[in-house]
């Protein structure tokens, strides 16, 4: 199965998590996972929340971002890869002047 981003409607989510501005977002869901290309244009956030039930798996396509970790933060670049296991916490934050563009995998499990 091909997934076509560029054809998928873009959902606009303001402060999702209790983040800052909008994140936004072409995605499939289906009862198995959650795959999305997602964009935070610069000063844009995705809230610090928890993985209860699920783990993410998220790829920096371009740009650059901080992610906030348990126990601290981590510089992410284009070409990065970060993995939140289920149980843990994390937010993704866009501190630079660009658009921080990346794809994310959210198994459902």
């Amino acid at each position: 199965m091909i997934l076509k981003f560029d054809s998928m409607e873009e959902k606009v989510n303001p402060k999702f998590n209790g983040g800052e501005g909008v994140f936004k977002a072409n995605m499939l869901v289906d009862e198995r996972n959650k795959i999305l290309r997602g964009k935070l244009e610069p000063g844009c956030s995705i809230g610090y929340h928890k993985h209860d039930t699920s783990s993410e798996i998220i790829y920096v396509l371009s740009g650059t971002g901080k992610m906030l970790i348990e126990d601290g933060e981590e510089r992410l670049n284009a070409g990065d890869c970060h993995y939140c296991m289920k149980g843990q916490s994390h937010s993704f934050i866009n501190d630079s002047d660009e658009d921080l563009i990346f794809f994310a995998v959210v198994p459902q499990q």
